[in-house]
């Protein structure tokens, strides 16, 4: 029985330690080959572009503008996100993500420390989407 108690504290321990492993994993940029391979978990729905919208204005406009066409002049370099034929950095949703998450080049900056759910980075991913130009655009789902 005395066993018993050094079993349990090593178990704490190890899953301590497997989840500090996981979360810095999680933490660690992506290659550009992994985020082409991601899927987009939330679905594209107008709750989500809501959700997205909240959080771009929050972070986004003051580089890329309220309507996201990058007119404002505070930024030289930002991304019109109207147009994803202008884009550099890939426009699927794992590519999007990787952007917005680890930045991308020296005028858009990682906002991994500023948006810490995953979860409300797809929502981002999905407004930005609804950016586009209809016939751009993935089909919007009920739910």
């Amino acid at each position: 029985m005395a066993l018993e108690k050094p079993c349990i504290v090593l178990l704490l321990i190890i899953g301590r330690v497997a989840a500090g492993v996981q979360s810095d994993k999680q933490d660690a940029p992506l290659s550009a080959a992994d985020a082409r391979k991601l899927k987009n978990p939330v679905p594209y729905t107008k709750k989500s572009i809501a959700q997205g919208r909240g959080n771009f204005a929050r972070y986004c406009t003051g580089c890329h503008g309220q309507d996201g066409k990058a007119t404002v002049d505070v930024v030289a370099d930002a991304t019109d996100l109207t147009d994803p034929s202008v884009w550099r950095n890939g426009t699927t949703d794992g590519e999007i993500f990787r952007s917005i998450r680890d930045g991308a080049g020296a005028s858009m900056p990682a906002f991994k420390s500023q948006i810490r759910q995953e979860e409300d980075l797809w929502h981002l991913v999905n407004y930005i989407h609804s950016l586009w130009p209809e016939s751009k655009r993935p089909p919007l789902q009920e739910k």
